[in-house]
């Protein structure tokens, strides 16, 4: 079991941190911490106190809170790999003039002419209301490695559109020293 109090130091002193990714890895880290707090401090006293009812055997109360317990810890765990695959991504293995993870681009709808910008963020950041959306998404894997002026056909739930790549930013030239 991680220490709530070692969460934060095993990030921020292990972990390759970017500007890409260390808001990421402090919004994970947080609710690492909350289910950390959980884990040792409230679900001993949920568990002690459903024990003081009696039967063990019939005792809905200990079943719910040893049920809680685990996915409290399977939760950990999952967030725990996620904070080491996010700050173990090399940001040189980034494109540098193709589409991928931190890339800002407008497109065009070659049928309708609508114009339409997105952003690739990490799948825990994704807001389609706010134009980002993740490289596993449809359109982000119909766009991954092309270049501003390709066309590119996507397919979507409602149906395939083609789009002109109008403009790319990525990573590397939004975060140029």
């Amino acid at each position: 079991m991680l220490r709530q109090s070692n969460v934060r130091n095993i990030s921020l002193n292990k972990w390759n941190l970017n500007k890409m990714n260390i808001s990421i890895v402090k919004k994970l880290e947080k609710e690492l911490e909350k289910l950390n707090h959980e884990l040792r401090v409230e679900l001993p006293k949920e568990l002690k106190r459903a024990a003081d009812f009696g039967d063990l055997s019939e005792n809905a109360e200990y079943d719910a809170a040893k049920e809680r317990k685990s996915f409290v810890e399977l939760r950990i765990g999952q967030l725990q790999k996620r904070v080491s695959e996010i700050s173990s991504i090399d940001i040189r293995s980034i494109p540098v003039d193709r589409i991928g993870l931190g890339s800002k681009v407008t497109l065009e709808d070659i049928n309708t002419g609508e114009v339409v910008k997105f952003t690739f963020v990490f799948p825990e950041e994704v807001n389609p209301d706010l134009g980002k959306i993740s490289l596993a998404s449809p359109i982000g894997k119909s766009l991954v490695g092309k270049q501003e002026s390709d066309e590119a056909i996507v397919i979507t739930p409602k149906g395939k559109r083609e789009y002109y790549i109008e403009e790319l930013s990525t990573y590397h030239d939004q975060n140029k020293p």
